[in-house]
């Protein structure tokens, strides 16, 4: 991550945005690439005062809600075929054993699972491709989509952004507080965040996931 912040200082602002925008985007889609590293290493960079924060969240929240749409167009243009040839080209990361977890995330929550799988890396490439394939109703899947992709880009951004800040002011021995709380408060939302969004990661050993019946927002 730090060699991916280090190359991202020396790129112009704007060229900053639509990377974040484009790799996270593409990632929604269903292709495996570092969409949080790149998040995460501008979120750095905007603390630092190389980039500005809200343009960051803006790009990562747009190529989110974006690749997520265009995945779930894909997905349910080519059905579970295309999820296998997903499969067969990346192995490690969409493999039968990962997809049937998704599936099963989705099978269990409906729209929830877009909702938290934005924290989690596995639903967070299979979302969009894998409610297409299983016709959830795009209508429920954008609100999921968009609420998803906003908490994450802006949360993720914003909680980075000043932890970034606070240690700085730490740093300059000017703000204990400050510091201690934004440890404090981005501890807190990052522990209920990732523990409810892994929720949604069935154990190993489950039973076979069920299909999802169209218009299911449980």
């Amino acid at each position: 991550m730090v060699d991916v912040q280090h190359w991202l200082s020396a790129l112009p602002p704007g060229v900053v945005y639509l990377i974040v925008a484009g790799v996270i985007g593409v990632e929604s889609m269903g292709v495996p690439l570092p969409g949080e590293i790149v998040l995460v290493s501008s979120a750095l960079l905007a603390a630092a005062g190389v980039v500005e924060p809200e343009w960051v969240a803006t790009a990562a929240a747009v190529g989110a809600v974006v690749g997520d749409s265009v995945g779930y167009a894909v997905g349910r243009r080519g059905g579970r075929p295309l999820l296998a040839r997903l499969g067969r080209r990346f192995p490690r990361h969409l493999g039968p054993a990962q997809l049937a977890r998704a599936e099963q995330s989705f099978a269990r929550h409906g729209v929830w699972a877009v909702f938290f799988g934005r924290f989690v890396a596995l639903l967070r490439i299979l979302a969009g491709p894998l409610a297409g394939a299983l016709h959830v109703p795009y209508r429920r899947f954008l609100v999921a989509n968009a609420a998803g992709g906003l908490v994450w880009a802006f949360g993720t951004t914003y909680l980075l952004f000043t932890l970034g800040r606070a240690a700085e002011h730490w740093l300059k021995d000017i703000s204990w507080a400050g510091l201690v709380i934004a440890v404090v408060a981005g501890i807190g939302s990052t522990w209920w965040l990732r523990r409810r969004a892994h929720r949604l990661e069935p154990a190993d050993g489950v039973d076979e996931p069920q299909p999802v019946r169209a218009g299911s927002d449980r």
